[in-house]
Formats: structure tokens, C-alpha cells, sequence
């Protein structure tokens, strides 16, 4: 069964409505726009806190993001890379659904880690992403964490269709925080950068293959 349909489509009464170009994008829309028959086309934001709205909202948070869950599962297990040849570079990712296109751009990436899961018996615990519990979860792989300087956030493995690379959210950094490991302070380097995390009674040297990926869409910006 498919969730209820989201805020912005036309089986909630709402018109469509024009999306004015933001600061620094040349791209406008009108939401539940139709560019060819029986199509429909609907534009999407992901903010750092892995929460989700329509593009054109005005005032965005906890208030104003969809928060079904069935809804959320149903839209991120289908969200991918936007090859479709329309908004690419303004909206580089695309969850479709049937004739229906949904566009989406986001803060920094499209998938978002909210949550440390427990594993089920002889399973390692998972990370859950974007407000999908269970459902939207990867194995947590603790040597792969990638704490990047620049812009002061944490990154994690992600499904590969969604550029491989997930952002971990601003409150579970925060409890993950006092498990890195630093070398000495160093001129210059006072803090030091972590190069090792310790988890379930191991210290695990950290690999930092994640750094090339982040060159995909969806790339960090740093200060």
C-alpha cells in the first residue's frame, strides 16, 4: 500500500505553486508542475538533521517536515542519483514513483544518520537513517567513520546508490564524539585529528576511503 501522498500534490486540494529561484540557482518550478501528460513533478530539500520538506517551503523544521514514517521509508528507498535529464545540477537527486518525478537537493547529503540501532542476536548494530527506523539502516562500520575537519562534521558508508557517503547527524556525532581517539597535541594541530575509534573493547585505526567520494553529488560544503 502506498503512504499518503505528501503535502504538496494535488490529492490534498493544493494548486500547484510556483518555486521562486533561490540566491546563486537560476532554477525556478511550480510544484506538481506536468511537462508532458499524466506526468507530475514535485521538489524536495534534505537539511543536515536528515528531516525533509518541500523545496519551497518557507519556514523549515520539525513543524513543517514530513514525518510518516511509512511515507519516509517509501520515498528514501527509492531516492537515487537524478539521471533524468531535467534539474540535474539544481536537484542532483531523484526518487520516482511510477510517472511521478521527485526532485531533491540537499544541505550536504541526501542520507542522513540519526540513530545508533542495536543489532539482532550475532548481528553488528546498524545506523538508521532520515527517520526510517529499521528500515532504512546500514550495518555501522566504525573503522570507516570519516571525521572531516574542513566543516567540523562526521561521515559514514551509505548505500551506494545515493553516492556512497552519509552525513551522521549533528546529536549522534555528539555521542560518537568521545570515542575518537587523537595523537598527541602537535604544533599548529593543538586538537590533534582522530585517527582511531574505540568500540566494543576495540580501537579501530580509521581508513578515510570515504574522503574521495565526497567529490559527488551532494558534497559538503565547508565555512
Amino acid at each position: 500500500m502506498m503512504p499518503p501522498p505528501p503535502l504538496g500534490r494535488g490529492g490534498l486540494g493544493l494548486r500547484p505553486r510556483l518555486g521562486p529561484a533561490r540566491p546563486g540557482r537560476s532554477t525556478s518550478y511550480a510544484q506538481g508542475q506536468s511537462p508532458e501528460p499524466r506526468t507530475r513533478e514535485y521538489f524536495y530539500y534534505i537539511n543536515h538533521q536528515g528531516q525533509l520538506f518541500l523545496d519551497d517551503a518557507k519556514v523549515k523544521n520539525f513543524i513543517t517536515c514530513f514525518k510518516d514514517r511509512r511515507f519516509l521509508v517509501f520515498f528514501f528507498s527509492r531516492l537515487r542519483l537524478n539521471r533524468s535529464g531535467r534539474y540535474e545540477e539544481s536537484f542532483p537527486y531523484l526518487s520516482p514513483c511510477g510517472r511521478e518525478r521527485n526532485f531533491v537537493r540537499c544541505e550536504d547529503r541526501p542520507v542522513v544518520f540519526t540513530r545508533l540501532l542495536d543489532g539482532a542476536a550475532g548481528c553488528p548494530p546498524r545506523l538508521s537513517f532520515c527517520g526510517g527506523g529499521g528500515e532504512l539502516a546500514v550495518p555501522f562500520e566504525p573503522a570507516k567513520l570519516l571525521p572531516l575537519p574542513d566543516n567540523g562534521r562526521l561521515y559514514h558508508p551509505a548505500p551506494g546508490r545515493l553516492g556512497r557517503v552519509g552525513l551522521v547527524g549533528s546529536a549522534l556525532a555528539s555521542e560518537l564524539s568521545p570515542r575518537f581517539r587523537r595523537p598527541p597535541a602537535e604544533a599548529g594541530d593543538p586538537g590533534g585529528t582522530p585517527t582511531h575509534f574505540f568500540w566494543e573493547g576495540r580501537c579501530h585505526p580509521l581508513t578515510r576511503e570515504l574522503m574521495p567520494l565526497l567529490r559527488t553529488p551532494g558534497t559538503p560544503r565547508t565555512p
